[in-house]
């Protein structure tokens, strides 16, 4: 029994030995790759990541974010005809009053009325609309009312938890949780509005009939954008919803407010984006940035020296890899407004830093 017992304190010894040896060995040729200049082999870079792993720290629930959240989400109840009908979501963003909605949500309506989340109903008003961008501005006569807080839509990130709050199938303040899943999504449902912009937020939080003017928040309930569309076959959810991204919200909400429409910017171009072959063709390290079709005459393109091939990677700093991200970066801005484009020509990257953007004549 002595005997059996000292074989395995002398196993478990060994074991341990052995595996400090080899953990040793792996980090001092880790350490040689580093001191050599030389690429660390598979078995030190295993080591390397393993121990820089930081274990994410995911909420154990969102009780607190949907606190903030419901009770500055409000149902529109839409009448069209004598009999027709609607519902929808909108957000309330300033304590007198003033509610986000979509477009499609208040068009063609011959009244609506807004219940808020403690069931109150008032009538309401329309301040503007702007059907490219499906986004309207409404307003009820009330005061210190609870508001959703802006948040930035631009660092938001695919795999980031995000909440879709609204009312579908006249639900009162349903809370749904999915993650970011892509962003700048261009899904073809205004492509019959003439300048229309389409940068969404695609999730996979669950959105349904009646969501649509609701708020899509982050874990720390901003606002990151207005839920707007599904792509279904069925006329429900099937996986994935889309939402206006809330840079853009807040800045034709304002427009909405101050001038009762859009003051669109537009640079005068057509654009697509750059693929593989192109890519090679212009030694690119790889497909990035929009090229530029056409550049229109008398445009704020044109005048800036802009010219067919170019490829535009950036404004005001901020990357522009599709078209659909160039579009909803320039919609950000008014006719008058200066910029900066960053672009390649010939291979070479280039700057302009006085592009005085046009509007849409």
């Amino acid at each position: 029994m002595k005997k059996l017992a000292w074989i395995i304190i002398t196993t478990i010894i060994t074991t341990a030995l052995v595996s400090s040896l080899i953990t040793f060995t792996l980090f001092q040729e880790l350490s040689a790759d580093l001191s050599q200049g030389q690429q660390p082999s598979f078995e030190a870079n295993f080591v390397k990541n393993r121990v820089n792993v930081k274990p994410a720290l995911l909420p154990t629930d969102f009780v607190e974010t949907s606190a903030v959240v419901r009770p500055a989400i409000v149902s529109i109840m839409a009448k069209r005809g004598e009999f027709g009908g609607g519902n929808g979501s909108g957000v309330i963003i300033s304590e007198d009053g003033y509610i986000v909605t979509n477009h499609h949500v208040i068009d063609n309506t011959d009244s609506f009325e807004v219940t808020t989340n403690d069931k109150k109903t008032y009538s309401a008003k329309i301040i503007g609309s702007d059907p490219t961008t499906d986004l309207a501005l409404i307003k009820i006569e009330a005061k210190n009312l609870p508001t959703v807080t802006f948040g930035d839509s631009d660092t938001v990130q695919v795999g980031e938890w995000v909440l879709a709050v609204g009312n579908p199938f006249n639900l009162t303040s349903t809370v749904t949780l999915g993650i970011v899943s892509a962003k700048s999504r261009n899904i073809n449902i205004l492509s019959s509005q003439e300048y229309s912009v389409e940068s969404f937020i695609q999730t996979d939080a669950v959105v349904n009939p009646g969501n649509s003017g609701g708020a899509l928040v982050n874990a720390k309930g901003k606002l990151v954008g207005i839920n707007a569309a599904i792509l279904t076959e069925t006329g429900s959810y099937e996986g994935y919803s889309f939402a206006i991204p809330a840079n853009l919200v807040e800045k034709v909400i304002a427009d909405l407010k101050e001038y009762g429409e859009v003051k669109r910017a537009i640079l005068g171009v057509l654009i697509e984006n750059v693929d593989e072959d192109f890519a090679k063709e212009n030694n690119l390290a790889k497909p990035k940035g929009v090229k530029i079709e056409q550049v229109n005459r008398k445009s704020s393109a044109e005048e800036a020296g802009f010219k067919s091939g170019d490829i535009i990677i950036a404004v005001n700093g901020t990357q522009t890899n599709s078209t659909s991200e160039l579009q909803e970066k320039v919609a950000r801005f008014r006719p008058g407004d200066v910029v900066s484009i960053e672009f390649i020509r010939d291979g070479k990257k280039q700057t302009v830093d006085n592009v005085r953007l046009k509007g849409i004549d």
